[in-house]
């Protein structure tokens, strides 16, 4: 990877426009979402397909059949916890390096926080965020750097989804002190971004002078619903057919500061396709 600043290095990326996700098997779900029939009914909607990739498991035939075509994508991985070094095993680096090769991706993305607990193994497979701290910054940093430098692609960060958050610093301010130490850019999830906001109690755009907009690669949008148990609320990232409120209005203020947007991403693959089709064609109608 040249050594040239991220800005720099963020003008060879390609526009890749609006996107849909998957991962392994998600298709084969009662109501899921095909995305190689999407993009056959719908091209201008399916413009790339953001895949899910758990090395244990690999390429299910949905991402092979799409990869085969020639169609964009991009590389969303779902087991590295960045911040650990022994992670990055020999093994696993060589298995990515093969999926990508398959997939050909524009650059690699994923929730940045704790894939697992204690080994990576199939039983201790999880998501949790960061610990908020500035201690925290320097080792994610030197992840992306790593597994960067490791698989030649670009590694944008995305700020993960959680129903709580330990930590003094705000999720924007926290990433943004990631993307400089890295110089890397950022994935911005606006749905994870809001349930975040609503737990810490700030409002909708609260921490936005932190944030670098202009490393500001990708986006995510997605469904959630609102839950509540003995007087606790959340959201419930379930990637279902309704996106909240606040959700749009973080997609509005968003596209209007990332200068250098590349990909916008609707995670609606648990969504039949013509929801999901209207879901795509309302979020890509705030993007022009």
């Amino acid at each position: 990877m040249a050594a040239d600043g991220f800005l720099q290095r963020a003008a060879a990326l390609p526009r890749l426009g609006l996107g849909l996700s998957t991962e392994y098997g998600a298709s084969r779900a009662d109501g899921a979402l095909d995305p190689n029939a999407m993009r056959r009914e719908h091209p201008e909607l399916a413009r790339f397909l953001e895949v899910g990739v758990e090395i244990a498991k690999g390429l299910d035939e949905d991402a092979r059949t799409w990869a085969e075509s020639g169609a964009a994508t991009t590389y969303h991985f779902l087991d590295i916890n960045l911040d650990d070094p022994e992670d990055f095993d020999d093994a696993w680096l060589a298995d990515v390096r093969a999926c990508a090769a398959t997939l050909r991706p524009a650059w690699l993305c994923g929730d940045a926080g704790l894939w697992h607990f204690g080994a990576r193994d199939r039983g201790q497979m999880l998501l949790l965020p960061p610990v908020l701290e500035p201690e925290a910054v320097g080792p994610m940093a030197a992840g992306i750097v790593r597994l960067r430098d490791a698989i030649g692609l670009e590694v944008l960060p995305e700020n993960p989804p959680c129903t709580h958050f330990v930590g003094r610093m705000h999720l924007l301010e926290f990433f943004a002190a990631v993307a400089e130490q890295a110089d890397t850019g950022l994935l911005v999830d606006c749905a994870h971004l809001g349930m975040f906001q609503r737990i810490r109690g700030h409002g909708l755009l609260d921490g936005f002078d932190a944030l670098p907009w202009d490393r500001v690669i990708e986006v995510h949008v997605a469904g959630g619903r609102e839950r509540s148990h003995d007087g606790y609320a959340w959201v419930d990232d379930d990637h279902g057919p309704t996106i909240l409120d606040d959700t749009w209005t973080l997609l509005d203020e968003v596209l209007a500061r990332a200068s250098n947007l590349r990909a916008l991403v609707v995670e609606c693959e648990r969504n039949p396709l013509p929801r999901a089709a209207a879901m795509l064609r309302e979020v890509g109608e705030r993007w022009r």
